[in-house]
């Protein structure tokens, strides 16, 4: 080939140094969700293009323009998920597991949406996302929001977040604004844009999320929802901030906030950042009781929200010094070109991993010379170097070397695994 070989445009390769960045970020976030009870679920990349077409909204963006579909060797019309939710929903009623008691799950992986790349927005993204079903109250909408909040804190980026919520009142609120939202649009034809000319007859509350300076003046005086709002609505509503302010949890609350899917219903929320170079969302989620039973299952009452790891890790390398995310080795195991020391050392190195399996041990097998591996153990970020020769065989002891102070001492081979047990009592006791 000629040609030089690139990825697709928008869909990224992560190397090791940004790899394990992520996996320090998800680890974390992991162990938060775990502690609060959730359950991993893992769904496939692939799906049935109508089951996004009938659950997200025909007049959405996300199915009109941004989806990845494919013909199968069936012709049957297959699509790449561009989010997690109806996946987990398709799943609860393909399983039954919603049907059994109530479910709080979580998952990870990639989504896929065909737009234009830019910074924090790929055509292949990742997505870390929560789902409960079976819970009707605010009080569940309040711990999404705390555990997101819990999250940030454990990253440290708790300043650099603002929460945003909202109400969008029930399905049969909404289609009483969107009429009146509708004959108000068209009233002002003429100051709307192409793009919201063409979702005034069939998603006009789409609009309301217009970045067009113009338009954004115009929505300010557009009927507003809360107007029509029930009274079952307000209350849970009111009774959500209540509990957001008695937890110490602070937000804004934000009219604009309408969710790009067609299936949220009351609560919705945001945790935005302007610390990427522009204002993002970095988490956004909501209420969608209605979509169980839309796609054929029972009544199930559900509320979600997923955090965007693209933006997330963005986030963290403009505002933390990343270099403690480097991938440390704990131990490097440096000798002499001779066969029978690198035949001892490979009996040595799984001693030693059997014995304290949680340090990270990197053998060098190259020929270069004891100078070379020593430079080595700064390159990859080595506390510890670990020296073999002919002596420290035929005396079964070894050199061990502080890379930092460069303190050298000799123990006897016995010893050794006693000793990195108490250098390393950190990471052994973890």
């Amino acid at each position: 080939m000629n040609k030089k070989l690139k990825s697709i445009r928008g869909m990224n390769d992560f190397l090791p140094i940004d790899t394990y960045l992520w996996q320090k970020i998800e680890n974390s976030i992991k162990k938060i969700i775990n502690s609060y009870g959730y359950s991993e679920i893992r769904l496939p990349i692939i799906e049935k293009t109508n089951l996004f077409k009938y659950a997200i909204g025909k007049e959405t963006d996300v199915i009109k323009k941004e989806m990845f579909n494919f013909n199968d060797r069936n012709n049957e019309n297959i699509t790449l998920r561009p989010e997690a939710t109806v996946s987990c929903v398709r799943s609860g009623i393909e399983h039954g597991f919603l049907y059994q008691k109530e479910q709080r799950l979580w998952y990870i992986g990639p989504m896929f949406r065909y737009e234009r790349p830019q910074k924090g927005r790929y055509r292949q993204f990742y997505q870390f996302g929560i789902e409960v079903f079976g819970l009707i109250g605010p009080q569940i909408d309040a711990e999404l929001i705390l555990i997101m909040s819990r999250i940030w804190k454990k990253l440290d980026l708790l300043n650099y977040f603002s929460l945003e919520i909202n109400t969008i009142g029930s399905i049969k609120t909404r289609i009483k604004y969107n009429n009146d939202l509708t004959l108000f649009f068209k009233k002002n034809i003429n100051l709307l844009d192409f793009e919201s000319i063409k979702k005034i007859n069939n998603n006009p509350i789409r609009i309301l999320d217009s970045k067009n300076i113009k338009i954004q003046k115009l929505i300010k005086k557009a009927p507003c929802i809360y107007k029509y709002l029930s009274k079952k609505c307000k209350i849970h509503f009111y009774k959500l901030c209540k509990i957001l302010k008695n937890i110490g949890i602070k937000y804004n609350i934000n009219k604009k906030i309408v969710r790009g899917l067609d299936y949220y219903n009351y609560t919705v929320f945001e945790w935005v950042t302007k610390n990427i170079n522009f204002k993002s969302t970095i988490c956004g989620g909501g209420r969608y009781d209605k979509l169980v039973k839309n796609l054929g299952g029972n009544k199930t009452p559900a509320i979600g929200c997923a955090i965007g790891l693209d933006r997330l890790i963005l986030l963290i390398k403009s505002t933390k010094n990343i270099l403690k995310y480097n991938l440390s080795i704990d131990i490097n195991i440096i000798s002499f070109n001779i066969f029978n020391i690198k035949f001892n050392i490979i009996k040595l190195v799984e001693y030693i991993h059997d014995k304290l399996p949680k340090l990270r041990i990197f053998t060098n097998y190259n020929n270069s010379n004891i100078k070379k591996q020593l430079i080595n153990s700064h390159k990859i970020f080595s506390n510890i170097a670990l020296i073999i020769g002919k002596n420290e065989i035929y005396n079964q002891s070894l050199i061990i070397k502080n890379i930092n102070n460069k303190i050298q001492i000799i123990l006897p081979k016995n010893e050794i695994v006693i000793y990195f047990k108490i250098l390393f009592f950190k990471i052994c006791s973890n």
